[in-house]
């Protein structure tokens, strides 16, 4: 279906502009600007517009993706299974050490299309509009969803209208995994709004007009709104958000404290009290489902609101949850610049415990490789260590050790230091056992079990990592990650029917992501299913559609069933992302030899081999065509090549006949017999035959 971006100065010219599209009828009209709901604030609106059908309809796809409906549309609670099951949510919020990756929310944006999918099939009505106003006020999680329904492929007749201000929204600050920008460039068409006539002045009082603006919740683009909110005097704009934040709160309505509330209390009449405490709350439940570029807006615009000298507490929260949220999210150096700044405004002991934590881990984990440093992460974590030695009570020093520890232990592992971290890990295991009750820290006593997991897959030691991994999901069987883990470990051993159960078992416990489906597929192919393999590729490539490596299994794949066509689309994309990928380049060289090319298949795969001479299929597809335009001498250079690297039976019958060609009999038998010799084949037999017949003649 065609996608339409729609570009104009104000709204009302954006909906004039799309009324003169032709286009299916409309589902929904959502406005995404974040200041109502704050992230998903579009997601959330749609799913709360036909949730009771959604929920009678596609009771599995609800019970599958219900992480996902509950983040976007925390109102469903209740009226669903509960989504956070695991161990982390079960613990003391001091107790919490497991967080979500930064790529959360493109798994859950690919839920929820997963889930509008479902829904209009279930439906049945045919094509349809979706139209997100306001799209470059967006949260990024939202600008993220709307992203995924305008690439992906299985929302047949859905049609994506995207309404955005003239100037090209930004794309957030940091490491991002979906562009907005990009996909709106690259799969909507461009419709430009020009303006229209609007209604004459109106005649209500200033205040009236000042009362809509706030009432709208600070999202209209009507000039003579805003004009008439500017022209109060700033009490009287604070009484009419003080209103609105009441009416508000007694719809009980969840969402509304990411979004208008919290934007009403910092423009009431109590901003250093009502509006900081509302920041706090929506930034700390943002932080806690994964909602990382909203926590980093909330706790800027929370520090706008304090200073350390005047209320630490709330300040050092927001400083803190800002910074960690901007390490997550690839801006290292503003986190960096967080902490510093947090060092210089106090001396307490705890404050910069926390902070060398912290900055150990910028330079351990969340710096690029070239900028990471072990040395300084090793200072910073030995820092820690002193400090929680400090703590005077002594289960809280017991912890705060271990836990500095653990970290300590990340830094030796990225430092090759494997034998060092499982002493540290193990050292803080038998701490934890002999200081604390069995049911304290539950959550922190797994993680180190799982961290010394890893280290064992790091050292080899695969059968030792197995018995962690089956440990930790005995323990917290509802963390997607145990069960995807204990599929690799699984599949190191040679136990691949296991390990393809492991990986759909934590598929049934998270959002799609692309890692889950790109190990079945591979476990599929070893356990003989192309088929199989064929499908979870696609889901990979539907997931992440820049994802060269199922790009180029699914080429393969589609090589070997004889769609030439499917195979070259996947060449071609992959080519598009990565072009110098000599895996690529020679999918696409067999390509062309199977469509007879043969000037432009050798150039494919000579260019393969100049990047990669490892790869035994390109010698040997470049054999087989010089073979085939009869310079048998050149086809044994090559199959001579590809035989050391992989001396498949194929590879040579292939050189046999390059052989036969040039008469060199004998080596052709040699050939022939190697091949009898691990395989019963008709063809080789009997050109052996022939080749031992001529011989004796």
């Amino acid at each position: 279906m065609q996608h339409y971006w729609v570009r104009g100065e104000r709204r009302i010219f954006r909906e004039e502009a799309r009324r003169r599209l032709s286009l299916p009828p409309t589902l929904a009209v959502l406005d995404a600007h974040r200041r109502l709901r704050g992230p998903y604030t579009a997601a959330g609106t749609l799913l709360r517009q036909f949730a009771d059908d959604l929920i009678g309809r596609c009771p599995d796809s609800v019970a599958r993706h219900s992480i996902e409906l509950f983040t976007s549309a925390p109102e469903l609670e209740g009226r669903l299974p509960t989504a956070w099951r695991s161990l982390e949510w079960a613990v003391k919020n001091e107790e919490r050490t497991r967080f979500y990756s930064r790529i959360h929310t493109r798994n859950i944006a690919n839920g929820l299309a997963e889930v509008l999918r479902d829904y209009l099939a279930a439906r049945g009505e045919g094509p349809c509009t979706l139209v997100f106003e306001n799209a470059h006020e967006a949260d990024p999680a939202d600008q993220e969803f709307i992203s995924v329904l305008l690439r992906r492929t299985d929302l047949a007749g859905l049609v994506v209208v995207v309404g955005t201000a003239d100037e090209t929204p930004a794309d957030p600050p940091g490491e991002i995994d979906i562009s907005m920008v990009e996909h709106l460039a690259t799969f909507a068409t461009p419709v430009d709004a020009t303006p229209v006539a609007v209604e004459p002045a109106r005649t209500a009082e200033m205040r009236a007009l000042a009362k809509e603006y706030v009432d709208a919740d600070g999202v209209s683009d009507d000039p003579e709104l805003l004009a008439a909110y500017q022209h109060l005097p700033e009490t009287e704009r604070a009484e009419l958000h003080d209103d609105r934040r009441r009416q508000l709160l007694e719809r009980a309505e969840f969402s509304l404290t990411r979004g208008a509330i919290p934007y009403h209390a910092e423009h009431g009449s109590e901003p250093g009290s009502t509006g900081v405490q509302a920041l706090l709350d929506a930034m700390r439940h943002c932080f806690a489902v994964g909602l990382y570029q909203a926590t980093v807006e909330f706790g800027l615009r929370g520090r706008a609101l304090v200073e350390p000298d005047s209320d630490w507490r709330a300040w050092w929260a927001f400083t803190h949850d800002a910074a960690n949220a901007m390490a997550t999210l690839g801006r290292p150096d503003e986190a960096l610049a967080f902490y510093n700044e947090a060092r210089a405004a106090s001396q307490d002991t705890e404050v910069h415990r926390e902070l060398s934590y912290a900055t150990g881990m910028l330079y351990a984990r969340h710096y690029p490789e070239p900028q990471r440093d072990y040395l300084l992460a090793r200072a910073y974590m030995n820092q820690t260590i002193v400090l929680a030695a400090a703590l005077p009570q002594p289960k809280q020093r017991a912890f705060q050790s271990v836990f500095a520890r653990n970290g300590l232990a990340l830094v030796e592992v990225r430092d090759r230091r494997p034998e060092e971290a499982l002493r540290l890990l193990e050292y803080g295991m038998a701490r934890l056992a002999e200081e604390l009750e069995p049911d304290e820290h539950r959550l922190h006593k797994v993680v180190l079990r799982y961290n010394r997991a890893q280290v064992y897959v790091g050292m080899g030691d695969f059968q030792k990592a197995l018995e962690e991994y089956e440990a930790v999901v005995r323990i917290d069987p509802n963390f997607p990650e145990h069960h995807f883990n204990l599929g690799m470990v699984l599949r190191r051993l040679g136990r691949n029917a296991e390990a393809l159960a492991s990986f759909v078992s934590s598929l049934e416990i998270s959002p799609p992501y692309p890692e889950a489906y790109y190990n079945m597929a591979d476990t599929r192919m070893e356990l003989g299913d192309p088929a199989g393999a064929l499908a979870d590729f696609s889901q990979v490539i539907q997931l992440d559609p820049k994802h060269i490596d199922a790009r180029i299994n699914r080429a393969g794949l589609r090589c070997d069933e004889g769609d030439l066509d499917g195979a070259w689309a996947d060449v071609t994309a992959g080519l598009a992302l990565d072009p110098e990928n000599p895996y690529l380049l020679a999918l696409q060289g067999r390509v062309l030899a199977e469509r007879g090319e043969h000037e432009e298949a050798e150039r494919a795969l000579s260019r393969a081999l100049e990047l990669d001479a490892s790869l035994a299929e390109a010698w040997a597809l470049r054999g087989v065509l010089y073979l085939e335009d009869g310079d048998a001498g050149r086809a044994i250079a090559d199959l001579d090549r590809a035989a050391e690297l992989n001396g498949t039976p194929n590879i040579l019958f292939n050189r046999a006949l390059a052989h036969e060609q040039l008469g060199n009999l004998d080596r052709a038998v040699a050939d022939y017999d190697a091949i009898l010799a691990v395989a019963e084949d008709a063809d080789a037999a009997e050109r052996r035959q022939s080749c031992v017949g001529a011989l004796s003649r």
